[in-house]
């Protein structure tokens, strides 16, 4: 069989995030897209109720226990007030704006959630509304209001991002409505945190304080979608699990031409860091109306496989767009087709975590893909450390990982070409390797004369790997009966 043949068959290495909303939620639509390649669940806060997502949450876990959640939180941005019908604006019209907590947004005045955004306004800042879609100048600013030239047509609608280019605003890392979803994602053993707009530490701090008090597990990925976030991504890094590059809010934060750079160097630092990465917005965003995408969002979808990423996200495609099923149809066989042509190369700079036994098997596990062709590398896991280990390098083999935890199973599900389980009971070196051996060559991931390589431990699942074994699938199979 070739390598392309093989890579055709297996499992794909990059993982794949929807978000589900609970406009569109059945158990049935649910295990279609999680068939079709839907790899970790994500469910937007900033548009629904604890009680909506309950539903979202019933019937993903009637669907699978594998499949992650990841909660993503409001975080500290400002949106447009509530307005009846949306407001229309014509290119070169003025409209008043100011900020208060409640008021509907009118003909005359358009309202935004934070108070005091007049504060930090002057004349000449540039405001962006949904996404860029409006651009308004400030030409004059007076107490309580500025007044702005209208850039360019369009409609303002109700509850829509606003950006403003260039300026700290000093709003609070997590607002009320964060905190009962932190809350939320504790009582209901949630997986991932997705703080939006984090800015520094200190954000993704204020979260994990939150969950040190009730002793959580649920981990964090801190979303880059300003320049603050950028300027501090190494402290970040630090705190999080990961991160999330939306790269909608961030065009409007850094200029444009900028974003592929910064991306190609975000998920490089992840990478050498072992922290998850995740591409995300507007990856297939013609399909929210249209059956097609277009080359350019296969090309980003490529392009993004092509760099290492750990995850690809669909966000509106999935949770309102017409051709759900479709999308994630097309970004599985896109992502597929990407990984017959990535380039393998062992990266020396993934930094080494403590165990370094476990750092020397770990590389010459890797490097038997390179050397010998191995087609899978199989590995148990109490924390997911080697794991994620094994994933930083970018093989081009799954990664089946055996987990003693259900927990790190489903965190697993997030990072690049891990393929995780969930062992009932802790087995024995030769229980465990036949089990996972015959459970693969059934399902077909693997066959009988593949190379395998099987790095694991003789002395408890605390210790950490002590041994790397390869060999072909049926001489470990039959070793282990003898």
């Amino acid at each position: 069989m070739s390598k392309h043949q093989y890579l055709f068959n297996m499992e794909k290495l990059t993982k794949i995030v929807a978000t589900i909303s609970d406009l569109n939620c059945s158990v049935g639509f649910i295990r279609s897209l999680h068939e079709a390649g839907m790899d970790v669940v994500r469910i937007n806060t900033a548009h629904q109720q604890p009680e909506q997502t309950m539903d979202i949450v019933k019937n993903v876990r009637e669907v699978s226990h594998k499949i992650p959640f990841m909660i993503d939180t409001k975080g500290p941005e400002i949106r447009t007030n509530n307005s009846e019908q949306g407001i229309s604006l014509e290119e070169g019209e003025t409209i008043r704006l100011q900020g208060h907590a409640t008021k509907q947004s009118n003909k005359d005045c358009i309202y935004v959630d934070y108070p005091e955004i007049v504060q930090v306004l002057s004349r000449g800042s540039n405001i962006m509304i949904d996404d860029g879609d409006i651009e308004l100048a400030v030409i004059e600013k007076h107490p309580g209001y500025v007044i702005c030239r209208v850039q360019n047509s369009g409609m303002v609608r109700s509850r829509k991002s606003v950006n403003l280019p260039g300026i700290e605003i000093p709003l609070p890392a997590l607002n009320e409505k964060d905190k009962e979803y932190i809350r939320f994602a504790m009582d209901h053993d949630m997986d991932y945190i997705a703080h939006s707009f984090v800015r520094n530490k200190k954000d993704v701090l204020a979260i994990q304080e939150m969950l040190d008090q009730r002793g959580s597990q649920v981990k964090i990925i801190a979303k880059i979608e300003n320049q603050q976030g950028v300027d501090h991504i190494d402290e970040i890094l630090d705190h999080v699990s990961g991160i999330m590059i939306a790269r909608g809010d961030l065009a409007i934060e850094v200029p444009a031409e900028r974003i592929p750079g910064l991306q190609a160097e975000m998920v490089k630092k992840c990478i050498r860091r072992k922290k998850a990465v995740i591409i995300a917005t507007q990856m297939l965003h013609t399909m929210i109306d249209n059956p097609r995408p277009t080359r350019a969002e296969v090309s980003d979808i490529a392009n993004a496989v092509f760099s290492g990423t750990d995850a690809v996200m669909l966000s509106g495609e999935t949770a309102f767009g017409k051709y759900p099923l479709e999308s994630v149809k097309i970004m599985t066989k896109t992502v597929r087709e990407a990984e017959k042509s990535k380039t393998f190369t062992v990266d020396s700079e993934v930094m080494p975590h403590d165990n370094q036994i476990s750092v020397f098997l770990s590389k010459a596990a890797v490097r038997s893909i390179q050397k010998l062709n191995t087609r899978a590398i199989i590995t148990d896991t109490d924390t997911g450390k080697t794991a994620r280990y094994l994933a930083a390098f970018r093989g081009r083999t799954p990664i089946y990982a055996q987990c003693y935890d259900q927990r790190v199973m489903r965190e697993l599900a997030l990072n690049y070409g891990v393929v995780a389980d969930h062992m009932d009971v802790e087995l024995s070196k030769k229980d465990f390797i036949k089990h996972t051996l015959t459970r693969l060559i059934e399902k077909g991931e693997i066959h009988d004369s593949d190379l395998i390589v099987v790095l694991a431990g003789n002395f408890g699942k605390k210790a950490g790997p002590s041994f790397v074994e390869i060999s072909t699938a049926s001489n470990m199979i039959q070793d282990q009966k003898d």
